[in-house]
């Protein structure tokens, strides 16, 4: 039980974070390097991608925990991986094209 409330939580957190990125467009909730080079016009999409990403992150998360919950199998690690592929993938796109690379 107490795995599922902290993957619970931890998703959760991540969806929200991604949202905030997202839709609010707060760009300082990444860290600095990470989008010093992002052009002012090219922020909304960055943010966009960025948010996404993490909302992807968090929705594994979630779903991982309560597959395992109600599984009691470890299946829901298997889309945890691939949730947090696509959202890598995800991020590296937003990263070469808006920020020129990782640093």
């Amino acid at each position: 039980m107490f795995s599922i409330l902290i993957s619970v939580s931890v998703g959760l957190i991540f969806v929200y974070i991604g949202w905030r990125i997202w839709k609010k467009e707060q760009i300082s909730l990444i860290h600095e390097y990470h989008h010093k080079k992002v052009s002012e016009e090219d922020k909304m999409a960055y943010t966009e991608k960025m948010g996404k990403a993490c909302i992807i992150i968090g929705i594994g998360i979630l779903l991982s925990g309560v597959i395992d919950f109600v599984f009691k199998i470890s299946y829901g690690w298997i889309v945890f991986t691939i949730c947090f592929i696509w959202a890598i993938i995800t991020m590296s796109k937003a990263q070469k094209k808006y920020n020129g690379g990782w640093f």
